[in-house]
Parts: structure tokens; C-alpha cells; sequence
């Protein structure tokens, strides 16, 4: 049974006798037939409308410890994450004496709202383009 109809799914879906359709297909004098559409399409509806209902709670309960993401412009100064970068870490033994963020690098251009694409070096050698949990904003 359904919680926000208290509806059946297997009434919903397919009512009573699953063979017969939902739309008449020839115009008959069958008013049992025509009742039992007419119905149909009013629980469809219903349960539709309780599922928007019901995704809208969900989404306010999933989403209420997401934090803001950052907004990045072009221009904006920013530190590269080299969480699985190997070339920053080649002139140090451990990697617990390692900088966890490297450069201030330039935002070239913003790709999505969740990939830019950086102003970096020769030396460094990975794509330009980057997503955004990779890189912080560079405060002085």
C-alpha cells in the first residue's frame, strides 16, 4: 500500500484486470470500461501529484547540510590541490612534509559551473581544465 495516496500500486497500475488499456480504442457502449479509465487516470494523477510532493520533502531534507559552493571569476587566484599529483612531490621524500596546495594560479575561464580552466606553467603537467574541488581560493 501506498503512504501518500493509501492506494494500492497494483490497483494504481493496473487496476483490477490488468489486460484492459487505459484508452478506449473504439467507441463502444461499454460505460463499465469507460468508468474504469476515467478512474484510472484520476489515481495517476493523484499519485503523481503525492510524488512531487514527496520528492520536494526529500530534496529539502538531502540538501539541508550541503554547504554553498564558491563562485569563481576569471581573473580569481587559486591553489591547486595536488592530492594525486606526482610531479609536485618528486624533490620531497615524505609525504607528510608535502604542501597540500601549490601556486596561485589564474582562472583562465570557466568552463561549468563546477570545471574552470587554469592559467598554468609549462612544468606542470595535467590538463588545464580542472573541477572545482581541486583547487581553493587563494587568500594573501
Amino acid at each position: 500500500m501506498s503512504l501518500t495516496t493509501n492506494l494500492l500500486l497494483f490497483k494504481v497500475n493496473y487496476g483490477r484486470e490488468p489486460i484492459i488499456g487505459f484508452e478506449i480504442r473504439k467507441k463502444r457502449k461499454y460505460a463499465k470500461a469507460e468508468d474504469f479509465i476515467k478512474e484510472m487516470k484520476e489515481m495517476h494523477k493523484k499519485a503523481k501529484v503525492a510524488l512531487k510532493k514527496l520528492q520536494k520533502e526529500m530534496k529539502k531534507y538531502a540538501n539541508r547540510n550541503r554547504k554553498k559552493s564558491v563562485e569563481y571569476k576569471v581573473g580569481d587566484r587559486v591553489l591547486l590541490s595536488i592530492k594525486d599529483l606526482t610531479w609536485q612531490m618528486m624533490n620531497r621524500k615524505t609525504k607528510k612534509l608535502t604542501e597540500k596546495f601549490v601556486g596561485s594560479y589564474k582562472i583562465k575561464k570557466i568552463i561549468l559551473e563546477n570545471a574552470v580552466k587554469l592559467e598554468l606553467p609549462v612544468l606542470v603537467k595535467i590538463h588545464l581544465v580542472v573541477n572545482v574541488s581541486r583547487i581553493a581560493i587563494y587568500q594573501k
